[in-house]
């Protein structure tokens, strides 16, 4: 099974992801990752996306197909994928379609964890973790069971991401939105997209998830 999972930062795709590799060993495949893989492995196409990055330029649709085709020529046929950040644009669709029909692969689903942006940026900027030990926090949410010391090693720093602001995020959510809705279209045209409450809670999304992708 194949499938594309979207959601806008925070939405919780990285915490579904990783519960779909556990529990149905599926493989995720973040370009981002991937791309800092190759370039430090110094494959063909990580030594080409390495001199753009060097030159401070965007790496090209090609370059990151390149990437793609790949990582799928390293799995097994029979191994689920998640592309996660790809693709990002019309363009990047159509090539994803040839690379799946190449390896005789389709796509399955294409899953959009929605979130109500105010909340995300409550989500989102309430958190912080301990210095120490890095156990996760947040403001409204989730706060130390006594103010001011960690709940897991006692310790009283705490630290929060600088890009964990409002401003941050909401640019995120503008990003988000304008990369995905030209690939929406093109998926929902083909009955492959489906919706899931990303405000719900981690067990109840991944229920839902999981009805959508059956047994």
């Amino acid at each position: 099974m194949n499938i594309i999972l979207l959601g806008p930062p925070g939405a919780g795709k990285g915490t579904q992801a990783s519960k779909l590799v556990s529990d149905r060993g599926m493989v995720q495949l973040s370009t981002g990752d991937m791309l800092r893989a190759a370039v430090k492995a110094g494959s063909p196409v990580g030594l080409k996306a390495k001199a753009v990055m060097d030159a401070g330029e965007l790496v090209s649709d090609d370059i990151v197909s390149g990437i793609i085709g790949e990582a799928l020529d390293a799995l097994p046929i029979d191994t689920g994928v998640i592309f996660d950040g790809y693709p990002r644009t019309e363009a990047q669709a159509l090539s994803l379609d040839g690379l799946l029909a190449d390896r005789h692969r389709k796509l399955d689903h294409v899953i959009e964890l929605e979130v109500d942006e105010d909340a995300l940026v409550e989500r989102i900027t309430g958190r912080f973790t301990c210095a120490k030990c890095g156990a996760g926090y947040h403001d409204t949410f989730l706060t130390p069971k006594v103010d001011g010391v960690c709940d897991s090693c006692g310790s009283t720093e705490f630290k929060r991401r600088p890009d964990d602001n409002e401003e941050t995020v909401r640019t995120r959510m503008a990003e988000y939105r304008g990369k995905t809705a030209p690939i929406l279209p093109i998926y929902e045209a083909r009955g492959l997209v489906s919706r899931v409450d990303g405000m719900a809670s981690m067990e109840a999304v991944s229920a839902a998830i999981n009805a959508i992708l059956g047994t």
